[in-house]
């Protein structure tokens, strides 16, 4: 059997004490995701320690450092399950140095507000992704929008 690919993401937030926003990312490739949004990351190279191969990715795809927070955890211990070959650990992250930009593997950046479970769940999100922004919905405590809640 094949080891699994590991891959890191971030789930970029405007503050990891209070966060009201999320940064989205759309790619530009393969085929088959183009134009769909996805948390920045990518793949951890042989060696290296999943923490450092997320902060090179959000460096390279970005042009960011950020502080890392919690792990947004799946309940099991290779991550969230992208396909039968690879699975994500997905961690807040919080920008401290440079400013979101889309320089590699995406076109466009979107900060999504979290006070409306709605708008964040409409994005056309890579299927595999879409599980954890649920996830990072519930752990945040967005209301749904259906429910005439909101924080602003």
């Amino acid at each position: 059997m094949t080891a699994l690919i590991n891959v890191v993401g971030a789930a970029v937030v405007d503050s990891l004490a209070t966060p009201t926003r999320l940064l989205a990312a759309r790619r530009t490739a393969p085929p088959q995701f183009a134009g769909m949004w996805e948390f920045p990351g990518g793949k951890v190279e042989a060696g290296e320690a999943p923490e450092a191969a997320l902060h090179r990715e959000l460096a390279e795809e970005l042009g960011i450092e950020v502080q890392l927070g919690a792990e947004l955890t799946s309940g099991s211990d290779n991550g969230w399950r992208l396909n039968e070959r690879a699975s994500m650990r997905v961690w807040f992250a919080e920008v401290t140095a440079g400013e979101p930009q889309p320089l590699e593997d995406h076109d466009e950046l979107h900060w999504i507000p979290l006070d409306n479970c709605d708008e964040a769940l409409n994005l056309p999100w890579i299927p595999a992704d879409l599980p954890i922004v649920r996830a990072l919905l519930d752990r945040v405590g967005a209301p749904a929008g259906e429910h005439g809640v909101s924080m602003r």
